[in-house]
């Protein structure tokens, strides 16, 4: 009864659109009142859930992903590729999801990854004659590897959930995230040819090495933070603030494109996203001891192993399921409400929880694009000034690419890990 209550209630606020954690929190703390577990230890335990030095990654990457985004780096990442390869078929396309790969190796963050590269990118791409419908389903799109090419706010909570190293779900991103991001690159430049979209002036080679060397501080960001964790010389918790001290350094000195009014708007910004994450994992862990005390991941894996699943049917089930969640959750609630019930089916079905991990993440990328609350749609109709509609219209042909290659990841697991066996 109290399992039928919590969830009929949960997805009452929801559709009333009361905010994900606090629909979440209440919902379960109803339940867990009807069972009669004391809210002192509910209380104790939301605290002791986010008092973890794994999660402590997830403020620094988000604190850092802002800063580069307002602090230069990202721009003259832009300019130095465009120099390269802007005047090519589809060159500013390319140009496009090259940076948005680059800029997802330091931020961790989607929608902080789809701002950064649709303010400077769309409006180019329309003035040099793309289609504006398309230039935002593209930024859209790319900015999903945001949360699957390391680091990723979405497998540093996958990790803390799992008790998984973090570090290998980070190695596990990489094939996957560079996957996508060359078959969005392939389908741009086909695009490109199909539709005559042409590039920009060709730049002198000669003159190509000055945005190059303005950029290097942003080239080698993402070898300093991923090469540092890799080494062992820090861990994804340290390296994230390591990201946060140098992007101020170099937004404030080196590029000088960061004063302390943007800054004190960067801090608050930060400092609302981490606190609404923060507050949803909180909820999902009183959710989770809910789930904990009355069975249910139990009761759900005997129920899939009476009912003669394999991997290949389960998988296909919770892919359809992540599709709908994706419609109306963010990845963070998705991840904390699911993967407590699925963990202990992945063990009976012997399914690999790293490369599980890379599908879940992918899942959430298409959720970030999927109509109605889909974050991307909303962040690039901000920037481009566009209804949300025209937004989804854009997005619509890179459903296709994004479950071609989901089909390919779950069908070869070697890609997500290989890096690690």
């Amino acid at each position: 009864m109290a399992t039928v209550v919590l969830l009929g209630l949960l997805f009452l606020l929801l559709f009333l659109r009361v905010p994900v954690a606090i629909s979440l929190g209440m919902s379960s703390i109803i339940a867990l009142w009807m069972v009669g577990f004391s809210l002192d230890t509910v209380v104790q335990k939301m605290f002791t859930g986010v008092n973890s030095t794994t999660l402590m990654a997830i403020p620094g990457f988000v604190f850092a992903g802002l800063i580069m985004a307002q602090g230069g780096i990202s721009k003259y990442l832009i300019d130095c590729i465009r120099a390269w390869i802007g005047h090519v078929k589809g060159g500013l396309a390319v140009v496009t999801v090259v940076t948005c790969m680059i800029f997802a190796a330091i931020s961790g963050s989607s929608p902080a990854t789809a701002a950064a590269i649709g303010a400077v990118m769309i409006p180019m791409m329309v003035n040099s004659g793309y289609e504006k419908k398309y230039a935002m389903g593209l930024v859209a799109t790319a900015g999903t590897l945001g949360i699957l090419i390391p680091p990723s706010i979405p497998l540093i909570l996958y990790g803390s959930v799992a008790e998984e190293s973090t570090g290998k779900l980070f190695t596990a991103g990489i094939v996957p995230g560079l996957f996508l991001g060359g078959v969005l690159i392939v389908s741009a430049i086909i695009v490109a040819h199909k539709n005559n979209y042409g590039g920009l002036e060709k730049v002198p080679l000669s003159e190509r090495w000055k945005p190059t060397l303005k950029a290097i501080w942003g080239l080698i960001m993402p070898v300093l933070i991923l090469g540092s964790i890799y080494m062992g010389v820090v861990t994804p918790t340290e390296a994230s603030f390591l990201a946060v001290l140098y992007s101020i350094i170099v937004s404030f000195f080196v590029y000088r494109e960061l004063d302390l009014r943007k800054f004190k708007k960067i801090v608050i910004e930060s400092v609302n996203t981490t606190a609404m994450i923060f507050l949803i994992i909180a909820s999902a862990l009183v959710f989770g001891m809910f789930l904990t005390t009355e069975q249910v991941p139990q009761q759900f894996a005997a129920w899939v192993s009476d009912s003669g699943f394999n991997k290949l049917t389960f998988i296909v089930v919770v892919n359809l399921l992540f599709f709908v969640l994706g419609m109306f959750l963010e990845p963070t609630a998705i991840i904390l409400i699911t993967l407590p019930i699925f963990l202990p089916i992945l063990s009976a079905l012997d399914i690999n929880v790293i490369h599980f991990a890379i599908i879940m993440v992918v899942n959430m990328e298409l959720g970030m694009i999927t109509p109605p609350v889909g974050l991307n749609l909303f962040v690039v109709s901000g920037i481009a000034k566009e209804k949300v509609e025209n937004v989804i219209r854009g997005v619509l042909p890179f459903f296709v690419i994004f479950i071609a290659v989901l089909i390919v990841i779950i069908l070869v697991p070697q890609l997500s890990l290989f890096l690690i066996e």
